[in-house]
């Protein structure tokens, strides 16, 4: 399927678009964490040594790279990036690795992705600071350990419950990021427009935090697009108006959904009789993988009662047939 507007998932543009906070001062929610960290960066500060290595876990969207980087600020510290699903050999992981520099913020995303076998080279890595490695082939090969600075691991995920327990373990700090209010997302919206040097009254900042499915990410696009509308309008200030306007336009309606979650629910009410049906069933249904279904589009249709999980699959809710107008089989309503 195209892009979704409302995806979670990190677009291009939102890479060249930077408007991600550089400071907790400026990061708005996920405050207990938030707080935790700050004494943790402060202590590690004032015993001059690494932060212990941090697993940040939760749905996409949520801030966790934003906060990866905003540690590496905090201590003051370089911050380089790596994707599990990219460290596919030992030699990957060892090249990066050796060359980081005392105290380096080491971020991973998606760090449940990484092969096993490359897990257990990076449990030294994060014990001890050393790096144990085969090389040569068999016959010639030989063991070498290589001595790594003092560095602090920033690891991503969106399933906790992938991570092997060893691994899970090596993590000093472990911290959740859950869904933002509405009111959170009111003041990411209009720091969001600050930022993009264009006014959004109180209204409008209101509405689309209630259509951004509690995920910041999602609150920024809607931000961007509905600009868009506004500018070439010749608006100078986003009010109710042209965010209706252009939500409609692009089809997000009042609580956050939009055609491809209407799609996924049309899909289990008329193809599998409301359900129950299986993941793998369901992501043929509609032409999708079934790990995106689950980590894209589920959560929130989970969270705000359009589908639930049974063990024998997928269920549409009644709040589900009452959202898309579709009259339940066997009902009078």
């Amino acid at each position: 399927m195209d892009n979704r507007i409302i995806t979670n998932e990190e677009l291009e543009e939102d890479k060249i678009e930077n408007i991600r906070p550089e400071r907790l001062s400026e990061y708005i929610g996920q405050t207990e964490v938030k707080e935790n960290i700050e004494v943790f960066i402060k202590s590690a500060l004032i015993r001059e040594e690494a932060l212990d290595h941090v697993l940040l876990y939760g749905p996409p969207g949520l801030g966790k790279t934003t906060l990866a980087a905003i540690i590496a600020n905090e201590l003051g510290s370089n911050f380089k990036t790596a994707s599990g699903p990219s460290i596919e050999k030992s030699g990957d992981l060892a090249a990066i690795l050796s060359t980081l520099e005392p105290n380096d913020v080491l971020f991973i995303d998606e760090i449940h992705r990484m092969p096993r076998f490359i897990e257990e080279i990076l449990y030294p890595a994060m014990e001890d600071f050393t790096l144990d490695i085969i090389i040569g082939g068999e016959g010639s090969s030989r063991s070498i350990k290589i001595d790594l600075p003092p560095f602090t691991l920033v690891g991503a995920t969106t399933r906790a419950g992938d991570l092997s327990s060893p691994l899970r373990d090596r993590f000093g700090i472990i911290s959740k990021l859950n869904y933002y209010t509405e009111e959170e997302l009111t003041k990411i919206a209009k720091r969001t427009s600050k930022v993009l040097n264009i006014d959004i009254d109180d209204e409008a900042s209101v509405e689309v935090a209630k259509r951004s499915r509690g995920t910041p990410r999602i609150c920024n696009r809607l931000i961007k697009r509905i600009r868009d509308f506004a500018l070439v309008e010749g608006k100078s200030c986003i009010d109710i108006d042209i965010t209706n306007k252009a939500l409609t336009k692009l089809k997000v309606d009042k609580l956050g959904l939009d055609e491809t979650d209407y799609h996924l629910l049309r899909a289990i009410i008329e193809k599998f009789n409301g359900g129950p049906v299986g993941i793998d069933a369901l992501a043929s249904s509609i032409g999708e993988e079934a790990t995106t279904i689950e980590d894209v589009y589920e959560p929130y249709l989970l969270q705000n009662g359009f589908l639930k999980r049974t063990n024998r699959g997928r269920m549409a809710t009644e709040k589900a047939y009452q959202h898309l107008g579709i009259k339940r089989q066997g009902t009078l309503f």
